[in-house]
């Protein structure tokens, strides 16, 4: 009997989440969550790889990730030089990211979704009733058009 109920109940709640899923779109977000990360590798690797090489040769030292602005430095009881500094090539390499992520995600945008095509429809002047665009007359008022 146990096993029974423990089985039903499994189903049910089975039922549940599928149907959670489905109404709230919540596969549809979590599949768009996974092509954005991956979409963002993709474009972390065109910008570091490709577009900040060329960036770099206009960069004095040319290593614009590794580029900082020493505040202090001092040395450690074991004699090492510790450095504190701002990683500002850190910074530029991830705001050029960000840049590049959001124009492609815009252009995906503008690519699958197509505005939605003119109503079929249009307002009476004198009742504000909804009438089919093609009417003459109003249907509620009599009003010509």
């Amino acid at each position: 009997m146990g096993v029974l109920l423990s089985d039903k109940l499994f189903k049910i709640m089975l039922s549940g989440f599928k149907e959670f899923l489905f109404k709230t779109n919540a596969l549809a977000l979590a599949v768009g969550v996974i092509i954005g990360a991956a979409v963002g590798k993709v474009v972390s690797s065109l910008v570091a790889d490709i577009i900040m090489p060329f960036i770099s040769l206009l960069i004095p030292g040319g290593e614009w990730r590794s580029a900082k602005y020493v505040l202090s430095t001092t040395t450690g009881a074991d004699g090492k030089t510790i450095i504190n500094a701002v990683n500002i090539g850190t910074f530029f390499g991830n705001v050029i990211d960000f840049i590049v992520i959001a124009i492609c995600i815009y252009l995906i945008t503008k690519a699958f979704l197509k505005e939605p095509p003119p109503p079929a429809t249009k307002s009476c002047p004198k009742c504000c009733e909804t009438i089919p665009i093609s009417a003459s007359k109003c249907r509620y008022c009599t009003t010509d058009l």
